[in-house]
């Protein structure tokens, strides 16, 4: 089979950068420059801008003005925002993939979520953050829902950064999720019970996020 071709470098930095908000790399409120970052990636200071530009677009970074750009922090308004729209969007993700998934696609999560535990046992945060997310935007991927998979992708922008911040302080141990649950669903094909697993998964995730907000001064 031919290789697949590389990415463009603009979307190569893109991308590195959204990872490093999306898992948490950058903190709630740390300040980001062009040039730092062209340092760290490293990569040259127009696609650097560029990844910028489009991340501040979709809200995972924020421009404050005088050339300042920050990584957003949440409220526990914002987080109540994001509860309501999460559990709108992928309750339905997940009831479009039930009737699209296959054996191999729920092989391929069973992968996923024995990685994740893995890194649950080991305290990898990294590794956690990483595995959850791909859990749930393979999840997505097969639901036929483009529109509405890319606004999910979108929100978890929008609090990943302070998930890692929930790891920071509770550990990878006390992080409980309803994969299990939502496997057996789909491995039955039984709808319901999956779009339900999902939003006690989100719950889940929400509530710690709440707590340490609330703990914030």
């Amino acid at each position: 089979m031919a290789e697949a071709a590389p990415q463009p470098v603009h979307e190569q930095v893109y991308h590195a950068l959204r990872e490093r908000v999306l898992f948490g790399d950058l903190a709630p409120g740390e300040a980001v420059t062009i040039q730092g970052l062209a340092q760290s990636l490293p990569a040259g200071m127009t696609p650097v801008r560029e990844a910028i530009r489009r991340l501040i677009s979709e809200g995972a970074l924020q421009f404050l003005g005088n050339r300042r750009v920050i990584v957003p922090q949440l409220t526990l308004a914002d987080l109540e925002q994001l509860v309501f729209v999460r559990k709108s969007i992928e309750p339905e993700l997940t009831r479009r993939a039930v009737s699209a998934i296959e054996p191999a696609l729920i092989n391929r999560l069973h992968g996923l979520d024995t990685a994740l535990d893995h890194a649950i046992s080991r305290g990898d945060v990294p590794a956690y953050l990483a595995q959850n997310y791909r859990f749930h935007a393979t999840l997505y991927a097969c639901a036929g829902a483009p529109v509405l998979a890319e606004m999910a992708d979108r929100l978890w922008l929008r609090f990943g950064p302070s998930l890692r911040v929930v790891c920071g302080r509770f550990g990878t141990q006390n992080l409980p999720d309803r994969h299990k649950d939502l496997l057996a669903a789909l491995a039955r094909a039984d709808t319901e019970a999956a779009a339900t697993a999902m939003v006690q998964d989100i719950e889940q995730g929400m509530e710690q996020i709440a707590a340490v907000l609330a703990d914030s001064p």
